[in-house]
């Protein structure tokens, strides 16, 4: 891991005490079919997050297409996971390439419509810290946090100015107001302006347990962190990942854990779900958009275009110092069709007869390969 050195703890109280005014975007209510979600909307909140967005070639070429040539449109490639995804009381997604401008810059850099098609999907935030987060610069962090902002999509990980770094992202999912926080492993060598050294938010244990405890003194109900990390291409977690998520959710201030979810992403393949010291790890979602991909052995590799949607349903704590519940955990398999540009949820394919469910099947085996299916991790649709 990079460490990273805080120089000033986070100043939340203000942000926190105006959290639901700051949000660009109303929350959505669950899905009328989602088991309990009557009960939920009267006294909890769902959350469901996905995986990483990356702008290979053919995904910017089929949101042009979808635009009719004039622009680009990828509110047709998300289709597939409105539902679930506006569904939610709160979504996070993940964005972690800089923003071009208009039409696209060169290099790895994603149109700026991609956020308008990221808001009418339904996600009310994402992580942006990410190994590409300053593959453009601080200018390439600028045009993307602008873009998100002119959506409605609020953003964690990256900052434009010291006060914006230092400052927690709080969004509203029923009546808890939620903290998300995000890290990233590092920035693919390129290092951090001298300048500006916060202008992305780097994995260090110490840093990361200061914010979660800041957030929490100034009010927030649920604390929940986007790492982006691992080896990429690697199915199992490795040895980093799991040492940390083990310290992470082992760190507590009284009797409330500092961090009440951990979503990560990063690897290109799923990872496996997994409840450690009583709080759940998502240690890798996969791509969630992702054009043909090559693995590390620099042969074609169909894992890169399998994910995962991860939906937890919070119950408020039964008393006043409590901590909010998980009181069920769900993953929804995922699979972006290159050629058609679409995401897909599996499970409603299966059940429209597409032949799919060895793929489905390899997904479930992996995200419940660490024992998440004892702790209650059902597979949702």
């Amino acid at each position: 891991m990079i460490a990273r050195s805080r120089q000033v703890a986070l100043a939340l109280t203000a942000v926190l005490a105006a959290g639901a005014a700051c949000q660009a975007r109303d929350h959505h209510p669950p899905e009328s079919g989602h088991p309990g979600a009557s009960a939920v909307r009267d006294r909890g909140f769902t959350l469901v997050a996905s995986g990483d967005v990356l702008p290979h070639d053919s995904v910017v070429d089929r949101a042009r297409f979808d635009a009719g040539g004039a622009g680009h449109d990828f509110r047709p490639m998300l289709s597939g996971v409105r539902s679930v995804v506006v569904g939610a009381d709160l979504a996070l997604c993940h964005t972690g390439i800089a923003y071009g401008g208009h039409g696209g810059s060169p290099g790895f850099t994603f149109p700026p419509e991609l956020a308008q098609g990221l808001a009418a999907t339904g996600y009310d935030g994402c992580s942006t810290a990410s190994g590409h987060a300053l593959d453009e610069g601080v200018d390439g962090i600028r045009r993307t946090l602008d873009a998100l902002d002119g959506a409605g999509v609020r953003h964690a990980g990256t900052a434009r100015s010291e006060h914006e770094a230092r400052t927690a992202t709080v969004l509203r999912a029923g009546r808890a107001e939620v903290a998300h926080l995000a890290y990233t492993y590092g920035t693919g060598g390129l290092p951090l302006p001298p300048d500006r050294p916060w202008a992305v938010a780097l994995i260090d244990e110490a840093g990361i347990l200061a914010d979660a405890r800041a957030a929490r003194r100034a009010g927030a109900d649920v604390v929940v962190v986007s790492l982006h990390w691992g080896t990429e291409w690697q199915e199992a977690p490795d040895g980093q990942q799991t040492a940390l998520a083990r310290s992470l959710t082992a760190a507590r201030t009284g009797d409330r854990p500092d961090i009440d979810l951990i979503l990560g992403t990063r690897t290109h393949v799923p990872q496996a779900y997994e409840k450690v010291n009583g709080t759940w790890v998502v240690y890798g979602t996969g791509d969630q958009i992702s054009g043909g991909t090559t693995g590390s052995g620099g042969v074609p590799d169909p894992r890169g275009n399998r994910s995962t949607l991860g939906r937890f349903t919070f119950a408020p704590p039964v008393r006043p110092d409590g901590r909010w519940e998980v009181t069920k955990a769900e993953f929804i398999p995922l699979l972006f069709d290159v050629d058609a540009g679409r995401v897909v949820n599996l499970d409603r394919a299966l059940r429209k007869g597409a032949e799919v469910s060895s793929v489905r099947d390899r997904i479930r085996d992996v995200v419940l390969s660490r024992g998440a299916a004892e702790d209650g991790l059902v597979m949702g649709e």
